[in-house]
């Protein structure tokens, strides 16, 4: 099973982008991803890998809910 998290660009240098999530940052590669990004945009990474791009307030929910489950602790959240 794989988790999406909406990760934000904050850096971009061709085909590579550095990506946030609430701090962590990784370099993931654009080499598939079906549309040009900006900075500030959200995308899904998958095995270092930019897939997909996110809307800003789907992005801005889904985060939100993680936040959500980390603060509960997961309980109860899934079912």
């Amino acid at each position: 099973m794989c988790l999406a998290v909406p990760s934000r660009i904050v850096e971009l240098d061709g085909m590579k982008a550095v990506v946030d999530v609430r701090g962590a940052r990784r370099e993931v590669s654009l080499l598939i991803l079906p549309e040009e990004v900006s900075l500030g945009d959200y995308v899904i990474v998958h095995a270092g890998f930019a897939i997909n791009t996110v809307n800003r307030d789907d992005a801005l929910e889904a985060l939100r809910f993680f936040d959500k489950v980390l603060q509960s602790g997961g309980e109860g959240v899934f079912l």
